[in-house]
């Protein structure tokens, strides 16, 4: 077989300051992600070296205000960078996707004196950050949430269980929804919890079938006392902070799945150029040819979508509908084409030998986080046809 390496994605950047910045991600993906992306995926090791260098490089808060260590740059310019990143890993592409979101509400929602008391540890100083919304009996629900915030003289005290919840048990400070009132959304408050409050633990991680180097967890909060000054926003305001993040959050999942797909598509390129049968390579039968170039239109298309989405969100524009189309069609795409990259290598496909089969273990995740693709067409159908009537 002939080692063809893959193509960088021919970006349209809107300055010569991006440009390098997408420069220097390709090279630190090059050379400090992909090399060892598959042993340590099999092995269930997360990365932590490779937070911290991106920390150091000023790639875990690039769509923040550089007043904060922030990188001031646009969505447009951020989803490009966790796409390079999830290209190469998406344990790394998602988890800077998932420590952006969690740094959100703070960023958005909080007081100036928050801001600069927490925000430059968060954005640059080495702090890896997990997002907590979801909980054992409260997925799609999520305004149903039953953990519990309870004042006590000028401190709030947490206790409940969250699940699903990414770095958790080793993330730095977790940023927590939890109910402080009445039923349902309004009665819920966001707080931002270190994660060394007493109280706080996480589960063993779940064992999944895919990115098994991103430990996923419950995060149990046992009579967690924070003060009222990490209260993020006004009470009742949680689960509208929650929402906004998730928005947000989606472009991030959107963007990580067209990384993925676009390296799934490398890898079926190179086999099919590579690999001879019947004189010839495969690449040269129909079928397969096809079959490739519907792969790369698809890709093509979730990044316009995605793009699209997140220049709507740098203009100030309402971009809800948006990333919601963006998340479903991204992470479909990634999907199909990494179950057709299988499909293209065969029964080499289906080894460990190549990462073709990674690649379609890891998509189907990427179908569920941040808001299912069946929660997703939910939210295309209420900005079209209004809420479901009762």
């Amino acid at each position: 077989m002939l080692d063809r390496a893959p193509q960088p994605v021919d970006r349209q950047l809107p300055t010569d300051e991006a440009r390098d910045l997408i420069s220097l991600v390709r090279d630190i993906a090059q050379r400090e992600v992909a090399p060892k992306a598959a042993e340590e995926e099999d092995a269930g090791r997360f990365p932590r070296e490779v937070f911290t260098l991106l920390s150091e490089s000023g790639l875990l808060g690039l769509p923040y205000d550089s007043e904060y260590g922030g990188g001031d740059q646009p969505y447009e310019v951020y989803l490009q960078v966790l796409e390079e990143l999830a290209a190469a890993r998406l344990t790394v592409g998602l988890g800077v996707s998932v420590h952006t979101l969690a740094s959100y509400a703070l960023a958005a929602y909080g007081t100036k004196e928050q801001q600069l008391e927490h925000l430059p540890a968060m954005l640059g100083g080495g702090l890896l950050g997990a997002y907590c919304l979801s909980e054992p009996a409260s997925g799609s629900d999520a305004a149903s949430l039953r953990t519990k915030a309870v004042r006590d003289g000028g401190d709030w005290v947490i206790t409940g269980t969250k699940a699903w919840i990414t770095h958790g048990g080793i993330a730095d400070f977790y940023t927590v929804m939890a109910r402080t009132g009445e039923e349902g959304p309004r009665g819920i408050t966001a707080f931002l919890v270190p994660a060394d409050a007493a109280g706080l633990s996480g589960a063993a991680p779940e064992k999944k079938m895919g990115m098994k180097g991103s430990p996923t967890a419950q995060v149990h909060f046992d009579g967690v006392r924070v003060p009222d000054d990490r209260r993020i926003g006004d009470e009742g305001q949680g689960f509208a902070i929650a929402l906004a993040a998730l928005d947000s959050g989606r472009l991030g999942i959107a963007a990580c799945a067209i990384g993925l797909a676009q390296a799934a598509l490398d890898e079926a390129v190179a086999y099919a150029t590579g690999r001879r049968q019947f004189g010839r390579p495969i690449a040269d039968f129909q079928g397969l040819r096809f079959m490739l170039a519907d792969m790369a239109t698809q890709i093509e298309a979730g990044r316009a979508l995605y793009l699209a989405a997140a220049r709507l969100r740098d203009a100030g524009r309402p971009f809800a509908k948006q990333a919601a189309m963006a998340k479903l069609h991204c992470t479909d795409t990634a999907m199909k084409v990494a179950t057709d990259a299988v499909q293209v290598l065969g029964g080499y496909g289906y080894t460990a030998d190549f990462p073709a089969e990674r690649y379609m273990r890891e998509a189907k995740v990427l179908q569920i986080v941040e808001g299912t693709n069946q929660i997703q067409r939910m939210v295309i159908a209420r900005h079209l046809a209004g809420p479901e009537t009762r």
